[in-house]
């Protein structure tokens, strides 16, 4: 089955017909008036014929047994109904006709449609009756397909008539206002529109309702399920909707007010392919942007979580797509993550329609500008340079920036050629990359670490804030890496300004103040005959999980990390963590007094550390701060407690039904302000810092909950 709405031209079948394509695409729009929906009716020998048809003319695509194959979606089950289920038979009846055979759409004849269509119901809990199916139009849209599964009993049998649902009040769909670049630029305040709020990534609520005074009154207002896996997409609201992002590529539309699910989308993965763990979703227009696991994005109305245009972005299977799309100059550019030869590459799409308008390599090219940085290796040889967080923008200086990851492939690298004009910078990993949506046009790029002997990437933050530079305001990228170094760049030229050093880290010696240059201890070179200790670890004191910035006070509040490696070289002939033949495991700091989670607010103009909290369990949500002067954060614990953004103090806490690790958000709902996220683990995070702290237990099996507080 393709997705509704991608009605193909041509015959509808011998004999009389339903009218036309154009007759069906104009049925789908007809709304039944309520109370007139009835369970749908057909024949045994309807089911019989339609069986011997699907068997002939649709298994090899959707799969002997209607549950899915390699080129088609499941005809039966939890994924089908979830898009079917409640609608009209007339809808899916026309997306049958439209599409099938696939060679030749619209050929097979009412009848062997019809027949179709009776198994269809059948393998979904339709029990057969006395009547037959009909294919007349106004018929056909009377029938309800049903919402519950395959079941041994219960159920509507055919042709029973359903009394009116309850009289239901407007949802906040019906206001839905499009998303405009305008107010991606500068939301409304009770909107959270993109992964962290604004463009700039500031992650920073201006709301101020909930606040230091009252914090202590805060109180779940209401709580959603999602499906069992890792949930680490921040949720989106925008005029009173929430959406958010379940494992297993489904995006589901809620009240933010009461948390009643308005739509759900699940997306069928082409190939068989394994669900995979995502960081953000998109709005943008009228259309929810969605990176799903089988390499596309798929982008779906808001108002009923409907296929729009669902494009291919990663070649093959060697390729997923784990950060998030950003929305901009009416381009939706995202990258990839991969091990394959020849490495990533971010790509621009018509927002309007998916075209892929143009794709930039993160991995340079021989003959291009970088492309001798890579010791001497050959295309096919060079690999990494993933995008693992969404990229930011700023709105006048028409520029998207996104980080670079490292390689996998360290080994090639550790000993230089040193031949005449090459290097082993590897570009452009651990890279900050100014891109034109317009073009793909790599405007200017600042290596941070070159040469990554230590999986290390330089990767995370990318926020765009203004600083006073030489005495004259400017707009600056604020860009960190694990080892919780920020360097500031010029936002239009990537001119190196300053860096800011955390101290949580051994690996860098000094950094020269005109270029930003970092020197290197030799001492810490990994190496295949001797045991090397590195702090950070490699899973980073700073991670993915972002801080939050008030831009009022220049204070950036920050969920760090404190734990170190042992880089170990591994037995001759084995697969080891890094290909320059050394493992990594953890270790606490030299200085350690069990204590791993520190959270920071440090002003980034001056560099001074205006309160540090440390606590024994690691961070895992990121944090939110608000005009309240609240700043909150989730840890391993499943504690997500709020802080006095002033102090530090603890003010308020309450213990979650898993670790959370979505960002929090904040929004307004029905003149009421929320604070919430989604708790689920299962990201890399939230296992590689476990050893430090054995007594803490994760749940065992990740139940992903959407959390909404509001105060009493």
């Amino acid at each position: 089955m393709t997705d509704a709405g991608r009605i193909r031209t041509g015959r509808l079948g011998a004999g009389r017909t339903l009218g036309a394509v154009g007759a069906i695409a104009s049925l789908l729009a007809v709304q039944p008036v309520q109370g007139q929906w009835v369970g749908p009716s057909f024949t045994h020998e309807q089911a019989t014929k339609g069986r011997t048809a699907y068997e002939t003319g649709c298994a090899s695509c959707h799969g002997d047994t209607l549950d899915g194959g390699e080129l088609g979606p499941p005809l039966r089950g939890r994924l089908f109904l979830q898009q079917w289920g409640g609608k009209s038979v007339a809808g899916l009846f026309a997306e049958i006709v439209a599409t099938k055979p696939g060679a030749a759409p619209g050929t097979l004849g009412d009848t062997v449609y019809a027949d179709l269509m009776a198994y269809i119901l059948q393998e979904n809990g339709v029990r057969p009756s006395a009547g037959e199916l009909p294919t007349d139009l106004p018929a056909l849209n009377s029938l309800l397909v049903p919402s519950y599964g395959r079941t041994a009993s219960g159920g509507l049998p055919g042709g029973v008539t359903l009394p009116p649902p309850p009289d239901t009040s407007p949802t906040p769909l019906d206001e839905f206002t499009p998303v405009t670049d305008e107010m991606l630029a500068d939301p409304p305040a009770g909107d959270w529109l993109t992964w962290r709020r604004t463009q700039d990534a500031f992650g920073y609520s201006p709301l101020d309702d909930i606040n230091r005074g009252n914090v202590d009154d805060l109180r779940v207002a209401w709580s959603w399920s999602l499906p069992p896996g890792s949930a680490e997409v921040a949720p989106l609201v925008h005029d009173g909707v929430m959406f958010v992002h379940g494992h297993g590529d489904i995006v589901q539309a809620l009240d933010a007010a009461t948390g009643d699910m308005l739509w759900q989308y699940s997306h069928w993965a082409r190939g068989g392919r394994s669900p995979s763990v995502k960081r953000s979703i998109a709005l943008g227009g009228e259309l929810l942007y969605l990176p799903a696991s089988d390499g596309r994005v798929v982008a779906l109305d808001v108002r009923t979580g409907d296929v729009v245009w669902d494009q291919q972005v990663g070649d093959d299977e060697r390729y997923a797509m784990t950060s998030g799309p950003l929305v901009a100059q009416g381009k939706v550019m995202i990258g990839t993550t991969g091990r394959a030869p020849g490495g990533n590459y971010i790509v621009g799409l018509d927002a309007a329609t998916g075209e892929e308008m143009w794709r930039w390599w993160t991995i340079a090219r021989p003959g291009e500008p970088g492309g001798e940085s890579w010791n001497g290796l050959l295309l096919e040889e060079r690999n990494g340079g993933s995008i693992w967080v969404p990229g930011t923008y700023d709105a006048e200086l028409g520029l998207a920036y996104f980080g670079v990851a490292q390689t996998y492939d360290t080994g090639p690298l550790l000993e230089p050629l040193r031949g005449p004009g090459v290097t082993s910078d590897a570009l452009f990993t651990n890279t900050t990359a100014a891109l034109d949506p317009d073009t793909g046009e790599l405007v200017w790029y600042y290596q941070h670490l070159p040469n990554d002997q230590w999986d290390l990437d330089w990767i995370f933050g990318r926020q765009v804030m203004t600083m006073p530079v030489d005495g004259v305001e400017k707009k600056v990228v604020a860009a960190a890496g694990k080892v919780a170094i920020y360097d500031f760049l010029e936002a239009d030229t990537g001119a190196y300004v300053d860096s800011l050093d955390l101290g949580l880290q051994d690996l860098i010696t000094a950094i020269d103040p005109e270029t930003g240059a970092k020197t290197i201890d030799p001492a810490m070179m990994p190496g295949p005959n001797h045991v090397v200790t590195v702090c950070p670890h490699a899973g980073g004191a700073k991670n993915w999980i972002p801080g939050s910035y008030d831009a009022a006070s220049s204070t950036m509040f920050l969920p760090l990390t404190e734990f170190c490696m042992d880089l170990t070289p591994g037995p001759e002939g084995t697969v080891t963590s890094l290909s320059s033949g050394v493992n990594w495991t953890v270790r606490p700091r030299a200085d350690s007094d069990g204590n791993y989670g520190r959270l920071q607010a440090v002003n980034f103009e001056t560099g001074e550390v205006l309160w540090t909290y440390r606590q024994r369990t690691p961070w895992m949500s990121g944090v939110l701060a608000t005009a309240g002067g609240l700043v909150f954060g989730g840890d391993v614990e499943r504690y997500f407690t709020a802080f006095d953004t002033e102090s530090g103090e603890q003010l308020w806490q309450v213990r979650l039904s898993d670790v959370p690790n979505s960002p929090p958000i904040s929004y307004m709902a029905n003149g009421r302000q929320y604070v919430a996220l989604t708790a689920g683990h299962g990201g890399g995070i939230s296992v590689d810092r476990t050893p430090l702290i054995p007594e803490v237990r994760l749940p065992s099996s990740s139940g992903p909950v959407v959390w909404a507080f509001e105060l009493r």
